[in-house]
């Protein structure tokens, strides 16, 4: 059952409330009962029979979150730790769960170095494989609702003058007016005046506020 990702747009048409399932396996009969798992849930599942296929429409996946790739570690051609490095220099970090027959220690260790969700050596449970999906997706949907904050954020921080975003930096490290002062070498009615001006452009009532919402921008 491969559905092909054609573009972002169609991507972009899909229900992006919806969670999404990659699923890489050469072996059709076991990439066949995984589907058939997979099915007993809400998820959107692609799957491919060889790596190429998956990273030719990595662009497309990437429009779509919260997603997680269960990739086979031995594949011809390329193995999974090799398309998990490909992946992160494609500047995606879609959580990886692998699942394997056969790996070398040094294999586990390296993906779990480069930032695997989990491993599932063969043979494994319905249950097993579906609860590990299950938790990684979780955990994708928190990351990318702290992303899409930040990126909130972000833009409303656009709205501030370079020398409105050094007032706000300032503030939110802790500085007095007396220290602002000091620090951007202005009088104190031109540092009231900018104080006032950042408050009243973010909407903030406090200097408390300010700074909490400095933390959001770099929590993640």
């Amino acid at each position: 059952m491969h559905e092909a990702l054609q573009s972002n747009t169609l991507i972009k048409s899909m229900d992006l409330d919806k969670k999404y399932v990659f699923l890489l396996e050469d072996d059709d009969h076991l990439r066949s009962d995984l589907e058939a798992a997979l099915q007993l849930t809400d998820y959107v599942v692609h799957s491919y029979s060889r790596p190429e296929q998956f990273l030719h429409e990595l662009e497309a996946v990437k429009a779509v979150a919260p997603a997680v790739l269960v990739t086979d570690m031995r594949m011809p051609k390329i193995s999974g730790v090799d398309l998990q490095a490909e992946i992160r220099s494609r500047d995606h970090k879609i959580p990886i769960i692998f699942i394997s027959g056969e790996s070398t220690d040094q294999q586990i260790v390296r993906a779990f170095r480069d930032g695997a969700f989990d491993f599932l050596l063969k043979p494994f449970s319905v249950e097993v494989f579906l609860s590990t999906i299950n938790r990684a997706l979780e955990l994708e949907a928190a990351e990318s609702q702290k992303r899409d904050d930040q990126n909130t954020v972000s833009e409303i921080l656009k709205i501030l003058t370079p020398r409105e975003r050094q007032v706000f930096d300032l503030l939110a490290k802790g500085y007095s007016n007396g220290e602002l002062v000091e620090a951007l070498g202005i009088a104190m009615p031109t540092v009231k005046q900018y104080k006032f001006e950042v408050m009243q452009k973010l909407k903030l009532r406090s200097v408390s506020e300010l700074i909490a919402l400095n933390d959001s921008l770099i929590r993640f």
